[in-house]
């Protein structure tokens, strides 16, 4: 502090005399002297950025296969084939008979089974169809979805491999991905996950260092000082602000260089947009504290809004796969428009002529909710 008082000493005038620029440098030395917040401002960030961004993908592998072969021909032993080249089927087990597979499907030791007939080769030269029998381990509906869906692209591309008089289609279709050419699932997941850790960190920072003063009964003697209910609140908020933007920094250098994230947009329109969301992640956490008497309340009444959050904010599964009520929900939902614009500006590189509706309302969310947040704590310490 001496060193801060040191450079500032030419410069205090006007704002540097204000109560203002009081408070905040004793906000400034409280965080200086809380080392677990800190920790928790720098460390959990990279470590839940580099977590759930590797782990955290919608890619099936090693689905383990189970197989009843009755036919035990050279075409049968190819369709077993076709369908573990890929890497998406792993053969663990070839049963007996049908009986034994349909318990291993049971006990989940197996999460597909498939059963050749005895006529598969027969049919084959005859130019017959054939009925192969596929079970699926419902328990995991998403693995068996997949699972589903890649039996019956390869076996459709095994019987255009058998019918050698099929004729060529009259159409053809080229296929282009824009913007992840790759398909690189971490990709879609790190933007999401980038909005809901600053969610989950600014929220609960910000409501526990302001129900600080509560705990530890120093809110009176504040209140005794001439400063007003505003520069107290404003004050708390400042200095912790700049520290959650470098959070957003931390964050975005772990999607650049850990993940490969590209980005394509503007930098200092990606930080302004930032810098709203975390006011409004702020305001959040204040207005959990005019309801709550201590920080475990705090804490727990955060979990309790921002799972919401950060589950209707399209941050791990597509908002289209939601159903109809809660996609219409998200709207209300600040951190669906910031994962929105994070996408569009990472990867897609746009400007802010296309995100300005959800510009706007991320805008709208913060104005309002750090009016109400205003509103209450002076209410509060009045």
């Amino acid at each position: 502090m001496k060193l801060l008082n040191y450079i500032l000493k030419p410069l205090k005038f006007g704002f540097f005399q204000s109560r203002l620029w009081a408070l905040i440098v004793k906000e400034i030395a409280q965080i200086r002297r809380n080392k677990q917040l800190i920790f928790l401002l720098l460390f959990p960030p990279i470590v839940q950025l580099t977590i759930f961004g590797a782990s955290l993908s919608p890619e099936v592998e090693h689905i383990k296969l189970g197989v009843v072969d009755y036919a035990r021909s050279v075409e049968s032993r190819e369709l077993v084939s076709a369908l573990t080249e890929n890497r998406v089927f792993e053969v663990v087990n070839y049963s007996p008979n049908q009986k034994v597979l349909g318990q291993q499907v049971e006990t989940g030791k197996i999460a597909v089974g498939i059963t050749i007939p005895q006529e598969f080769n027969r049919n084959l030269d005859r130019g017959t169809s054939t009925k192969v029998q596929v079970l699926l381990d419902g328990v995991d509906a998403y693995t068996s979805g997949v699972a589903s869906g890649y039996i019956a692209q390869i076996v459709n591309r095994f019987n255009l491999e058998l019918n050698t008089q099929a004729v060529s289609s009259l159409a053809d279709t080229r296929t282009t991905f824009l913007y992840n050419p790759g398909l690189i699932s971490s990709w879609f997941f790190v933007p999401g996950i980038m909005g809901t850790t600053l969610t989950l960190m600014s929220v609960i920072t910000s409501a526990t260092e302001s129900v600080r003063e509560k705990d530890a009964g120093t809110l009176e003697q504040l209140l005794m000082t001439p400063a007003s209910a505003e520069e107290i609140l404003l004050a708390k908020v400042a200095p912790l602000f700049v520290l959650l933007l470098g959070d957003v920094l931390i964050a975005l250098g772990v999607a650049r260089f850990i993940f490969n994230v590209p980005f394509q947009g503007s930098f200092w329109l990606f930080m302004a947009i930032s810098a709203i969301y975390l006011f409004t992640c702020q305001a959040i956490g204040i207005l959990l504290t005019t309801i709550s008497k201590s920080k475990q309340q705090v804490i727990l009444t955060s979990f309790f809004i921002t799972l919401p959050i950060m589950m209707l904010s399209g941050a791990f599964a597509p908002l289209e796969s939601m159903p109809t009520f809660f996609a219409y929900l998200s709207l209300l939902n600040p951190l669906r428009h910031y994962i929105t614009i994070v996408r569009a500006i990472l990867l897609r590189g746009v400007g802010l002529e296309v995100i300005l509706p959800n510009a706007i309302a991320l805008l709208i969310f913060a104005v309002v909710l750090i009016t109400v947040s205003a509103n209450r704590f002076r209410k509060q310490v009045s």
